[in-house]
């Protein structure tokens, strides 16, 4: 099974990476995420990396699941 890191005050999500995730989640592409957050690409691949590391993982679909099983959405 694959470990995912647990939340802690140094590594807790912003409240606009959980954003970001939650419509991850939704299966949104990252041009549509910034449509929808009125902020450009380059943002939303930074926030991403951001997300992927804290929550140690590589991908999206790790990611999503992540959230859902940990509760990490706004």
């Amino acid at each position: 099974m694959y470990y995912y890191r647990n939340m802690d005050e140094t590594n807790e999500l912003t409240q606009r990476e959980k954003e970001i995730l939650a419509l991850i989640v939704e299966g949104k592409s990252n041009p549509e995420i910034a449509e929808t957050l009125v902020v450009s690409i380059h943002t939303v691949k930074a926030h991403i990396e951001s997300i992927f590391r804290k929550l140690n993982v590589h991908n999206k679909v790790q990611a999503a699941v992540c959230a859902i099983l940990y509760n990490h959405l706004p």
